[in-house]
């Protein structure tokens, strides 16, 4: 059995080395054990802000803080940062994974959200990518994404295609459209017969309300466990051997056919 724990932050507003300590502190609070896998909100650092100059991890302290935790805990960090473009004047939206062995994935954020304006400040990624996450002797590949990308199927079809078991998504979703993350994920899970992990930040920004409802979900959409709107660290397990016997006994990935 491998465990997952979701880290829900009420992220203080462009406050980076705050956020780092908060983060910290509610880890310390949970059960964790070398192997597991713990996922953060996106832009955990400084929240959704478009102000890319206060955004983007120039100085490289969010990496050095994820790396860090990384090593700390022996633990893989699903965690997220903004990088500044070859130009130098935009940003990418990313999430960024630190493995104890000192790997590095990152992912760039597909579908900036324009109804959020934030392709004003950031460029879209082009790649679906996938890590392995490894604990004792067990692994899984894990498909990462970002918020408004939960929107586009095909994306994390196309990480099923890659083999990922997990889908892990970092978000600041906000309270109006509670419902729509919710279902989304639970269809995800479904149809991808994958394990789906979804952290939503909570509080307020400058410009939101956030209801947080991270939220844990097995290959065949069951819940296994749900946060209110408050602060916390949901801690849930993955089992390997369940998620492939469910796509033994019921292999509806064999018939994709669009891709």
């Amino acid at each position: 059995m491998m465990h997952a724990h979701l880290i829900q932050l009420d992220i203080a507003w462009e406050n980076k080395p705050a956020n780092h300590a908060r983060v910290r502190e509610l880890i310390d609070q949970a059960e964790i054990e070398s192997g597991d896998l713990i996922v953060l909100p996106e832009l955990f650092d400084v929240g959704f802000t478009l102000n890319i100059d206060r955004a983007c991890d120039d100085d490289g302290s969010t990496l050095s803080f994820l790396r860090s935790l990384s090593v700390d805990t022996q633990c893989t960090i699903h965690g997220s940062r903004a990088v500044r473009t070859e130009s130098g004047e935009r940003g990418f939206n990313c999430a960024t994974i630190a493995m104890p062995d000192g790997e590095v994935c990152e992912f760039r954020k597909i579908h900036p959200f324009s109804y959020g304006r934030e392709m004003e400040s950031y460029d879209a990624g082009d790649k679906v990518t996938s890590y392995q996450w490894n604990c004792g002797d067990q692994t899984l590949r894990v498909c990462p994404a970002v918020c408004y990308d939960l929107r586009f199927p095909e994306l994390f079809r196309l990480g099923a295609k890659l083999g990922a078991g997990v889908f892990a998504l970092g978000a600041n979703w906000p309270s109006p459209r509670a419902h729509h993350w919710r279902s989304l994920l639970i269809a995800r899970a479904i149809e991808n017969q994958a394990y789906v992990l979804g952290v939503n930040r909570c509080g307020d920004d400058p410009h939101l309300s956030y209801a947080g409802g991270s939220i844990a979900i097995d290959p065949k959409g069951e819940i296994l466990g749900e946060l209110d709107g408050d602060e916390a660290v949901l801690s849930v397990s993955i089992d390997p051997l369940a998620l492939a016997n469910w796509r033994k006994n019921f292999p509806a990935l064999n018939d994709i056919k669009l891709i």
